[in-house]
């Protein structure tokens, strides 16, 4: 049996996943990392925590693979797939592999006054046609250039070629390969608005624009293909003694969508995790959005890349952990159903989550969160109802703008994260959505993806045909809502949404 070891690196945990010639999930193992919060709207993360995580997590995963399938199985992993959260900044000293300063998280939005300012300047048009990309502080250039200009003797040593630049993906390479490669995938690159997605090169004026040192730059390489090769003293202590193939790489949203098997144009997917990204297949055609959709690379072969619309909601399942840690009316995320599903509405009370600002199709950095239409009758069971509804209604106004974008009425949309678990959240969202949500069988599909991408570099599959016969279905959900229903949900929803907008003062 072949085994593919896929690397999921996300926003509050590192998972490692084992998944075999079936696509069948074998062993898995995560765990979570410190999350920092400097100042109001600042997010970040130790680079190092990132890589210890997700390493550990690796070597915990083998040796479950050992222990349930004895020792030989090892020598049938051949190949590690990666995916990552995105825009996350990384940079760190290309001599000594140790970051400069920490990870600035995509969630940050500490540079969105420089994206303003830029956009006064009447720069957002030109970055939308090179990038793809609605100008905003989510992107990793506005990150990179806040590090070379705030952390001491940073841009004098990235111009000498001194310090790298990467997000996750890059990051954990770097390591991997102790040192050896420095490099990114075309899906990668195309969310740090540094990179023509036309082109499929770093672009000059870009570069120039936000005053990027060309040197600190990764080299940019398909995300099926292999780049490299594991130190092979990794994960001795799992009794590999042996170097693995690098051999698939992708953003944790692209890849999702490659493990939904959505590679005909016109199917999409949306992913509950931390937040909740919506993408649909375009094909080898970059759609220009005119509804603040994203247009991304999706992922590359050995041919034309694909191409995808993409709306992002920046808290989704991040909602939940709000309710948990911060307002601390759920001991434990799972919690969230039966609290919520003990009642049968919201009674008209309403959460907008703009705790870092609001994505799709608002891009207002400057929102922050609000709970309105609370009464004496509100009870902490109305919040958790209301926060599940905000993580529907919120990827119910990406649905709509992909719809308009794309031309196409969407027959459905397909479904992944750990939030889809959820029963009550699923079926609130084909009830918002009015059209079916469909869970697959294997809901890791992030890892999946990963996993597909290197597998098809080294011959595990030989095809997405071969993918496709592997994809099943766990369950449907069919929306019950009448249309009346459905139009007074989003009409107040729009409301609570205005009542967020630009809450901070410039």
């Amino acid at each position: 049996m072949k085994y593919i070891l896929a690397l999921d690196q996300g926003t509050t945990s590192s998972r490692a996943i084992v998944f075999d010639e079936a696509g069948r999930l074998v062993v898995s193992h995560a765990q979570e990392f410190r999350q920092i919060f400097p100042q109001s709207g600042w997010v970040e993360h130790d680079a190092n925590d990132i890589w210890h995580s997700q390493w550990s997590a690796s070597c915990a995963s083998l040796a479950l693979l050992v222990k349930s399938h004895g020792g030989a199985a090892l020598e049938g992993v051949c190949a590690i797939g990666i995916t990552n959260q995105r825009e996350t900044t990384v940079l760190w000293d290309r001599s000594t592999g140790e970051p400069i300063y920490n990870a600035i998280v995509w969630q940050d939005r500490r540079t969105a006054a420089r994206c303003d300012a830029l956009r006064a300047q009447g720069k957002a048009k030109t970055i939308q046609k090179k990038t793809g990309l609605v100008l905003d502080a989510y992107f990793s250039a506005t990150k990179l250039e806040w590090l070379l200009d705030n952390v001491p003797t940073a841009r004098v040593r990235a111009e000498r070629g001194e310090l790298c630049f990467g997000t996750v993906d890059s990051w954990l390479i770097y390591k991997l390969t102790a040192g050896k490669v420095h490099a990114t995938d075309v899906s990668n690159a195309s969310r740090t608005m540094l990179f023509n997605i036309h082109t499929l090169a770093w672009d000059k004026e870009l570069l120039a624009l936000f005053n990027i040192p060309a040197a600190v730059l990764p080299s940019v390489v398909p995300s099926s293909g292999v780049l490299g090769e594991t130190d092979p003293a990794l994960f001795e202590s799992t009794g590999l003694k042996r170097s693995i193939l690098i051999a698939g790489v992708a953003g944790d949203q692209q890849a999702a969508t490659f493990g939904q098997n959505c590679f005909a144009p016109g199917t999409a997917k949306n992913t509950y995790g931390t937040g909740c990204f919506m993408l649909m297949n375009t094909g080898t055609t970059a759609v220009t959005s005119e509804n603040q959709l994203l247009t991304t690379i999706g992922w590359q072969g050995t041919g034309k890349p694909a191409y995808c619309l993409e709306g992002s909601v920046f808290m989704g399942g991040a909602t939940v952990q709000w309710l948990r840690d911060g307002l601390q009316i759920i001991s434990k995320a799972s919690e969230v159903e039966a609290l919520a599903a003990s009642v049968t509405g919201v009674d008209d009370c309403y959460l907008v989550p703009a705790f870092t600002g609001l994505g799709t199709p608002h891009w207002d950095g400057f929102a922050r969160g609000v709970l309105v239409g609370m009464t004496r009758g509100t009870t902490r069971a109305h919040i958790a109802r209301a926060a599940l509804e905000a993580i529907c209604l919120q990827s119910a106004d990406v649905f709509s703008a992909m719809q308009a974008d794309s031309g196409i009425a969407l027959s459905e949309l397909r479904v992944d994260g750990g939030a889809t678990a959820n029963n009550l959240l699923m079926q609130l969202q084909a009830d918002v959505l009015g059209v079916p949500v469909v869970r697959p069988l294997v809901t890791e599909t992030t890892a999946l993806g990963a996993a597909y991408l290197a597998g098809l570099a080294v011959g595990v599959w030989a095809s997405a045909a071969e993918l496709s016969a592997q994809w099943a279905v766990d369950r449907r959900f069919e929306p019950v809502w009448s249309d009346a229903e459905r139009l007074c949900k989003q009409e107040r929803w729009s409301e609570a949404v205005e009542r967020s907008r630009a809450w901070v003062k410039k």
